[in-house]
C-alpha cells in the first residue's frame, strides 16, 4: 500500500528544549490513522511541521512522494492537505457559510484579469460550482439550519463541525484533524466520530487524527501511533498498541527507562500536545 504521507526521522527543538525526537512514520492511502499520547507528548507539534507551521530541525516529510520539508505552508492546501486546529480558528465575526467559502479560496481561478471578463470567461459558473461543493458539505455535516447565523454565537461543538467544514472545502486528500473531539459531550462525540468515518470511507479521504478519547481512537482508527515526550514509543493496530507495555507505562505516568536518552532535555508536560 502507497504512502500519502512519510516522515523520516523528524526532530524538532525549540532552545534547548527537544519537542520532537527522530520521529518516523507512514500514513497510507485511504487510511485513518491516529496519533495518542499524554499531555506534551508532541503530537500537536508533528501535526504542525506537516502542515508547515513548524520547520523540522531534523528529517524529512514527504507528501506523495514529493519532498515537503522547506514548502511554504500556503502551498500545501494546493497539493492536497487540509487541517484542522486544536484551538478554533474561525472567522467569528463571519456566518457558517461564508467560513466554509474561504476553504475554497486556493481552489478559485478567477483573478484580476478574468474578474474584469468575469461573465465571458466562465468565472460566474466558477463561483456556481464552488457554492454547489459547499451545499454539499452542510448538508453532509447537517448545518443546514446554522448556514446564515455567525460563527462565533454558535455553541462549541457546532464550531468544531464548521470547521471541519471548511477543511472539507479544501478538498484534500490528506486531512489533519487536530482534536476534533475536544470539549464536546458524549452525543457530540458520537457525531463527530461518525462525520470522521464517512469522511474517509465515503469521501476517500485519507485521516491523519489527534485525539484524546482512547475510546474513540481505538473503535474507528485502521492503526495507532502513540508519542510520549517526543519519541514514538509504539504503532500498529489498535489492540496491539493498547496491549503495549510501553503504552501502558505512558499512560499511568510512570518513567520507561528503556527509552530515557540521559543525553536528552524532553519538553515538559504542558495543557496541549
Amino acid at each position: 500500500m502507497a504512502h500519502t504521507l512519510e516522515v523520516r526521522g523528524v526532530s524538532l527543538r525549540f532552545g534547548g528544549v527537544r519537542a520532537l525526537t527522530e520521529v518516523s512514520f507512514g500514513v497510507n492511502e485511504g487510511e485513518l490513522f491516529s496519533i495518542i499520547g499524554p499531555n506534551g507528548a508532541g503530537k500537536t507539534s508533528i501535526v504542525n511541521c506537516i502542515s508547515g507551521r513548524y520547520k523540522p530541525t531534523e528529517g524529512k516529510l514527504f507528501y506523495r512522494g514529493k519532498d515537503i520539508t522547506g514548502l511554504n505552508p500556503n502551498a500545501r492546501p494546493r497539493l492536497g492537505i487540509g487541517r484542522t486546529f486544536q484551538n478554533l480558528a474561525l472567522f467569528h465575526h463571519m456566518s457558517v457559510l461564508d467560513n466554509i467559502m474561504v476553504g475554497r479560496h486556493h481552489l478559485l481561478k478567477n483573478n484580476f484579469i478574468t474578474g474584469s471578463l468575469y461573465w465571458l470567461t466562465g468565472a460566474r459558473r466558477e463561483e456556481l460550482e464552488h457554492r454547489r461543493k459547499v451545499e454539499e458539505i452542510i448538508d453532509f455535516l447537517d448545518l443546514q439550519s446554522v448556514r446564515k447565523a455567525t460563527a462565533g454565537t454558535l455553541p462549541y461543538g457546532l464550531r468544531k463541525r464548521v470547521e471541519l467544514a471548511r477543511a472539507m472545502a479544501l478538498e484534500p486528500q490528506l486531512i489533519l484533524l487536530d482534536e476534533p473531539m475536544a470539549g464536546m459531550n458524549f452525543e457530540e462525540k458520537e457525531d463527530m466520530a461518525r462525520y470522521i468515518v464517512d469522511l474517509n470511507e465515503e469521501f476517500g479521504m485519507t485521516v491523519m487524527m489527534i485525539e484524546h478519547d482512547m475510546g474513540v481512537v481505538m473503535d474507528i482508527s485502521h492503526r495507532v501511533m502513540v508519542l510520549d515526550f517526543g519519541r514514538k514509543i509504539a504503532e500498529g493496530d489498535p489492540a496491539s498498541v493498547l496491549a503495549d507495555p510501553h503504552v501502558k507505562r505512558a499512560y499511568l505516568g510512570e518513567e520507561d527507562e528503556a527509552l530515557v536518552d540521559p543525553d536528552d532535555k524532553p519538553a515538559p508536560r504542558e495543557s496541549a500536545a
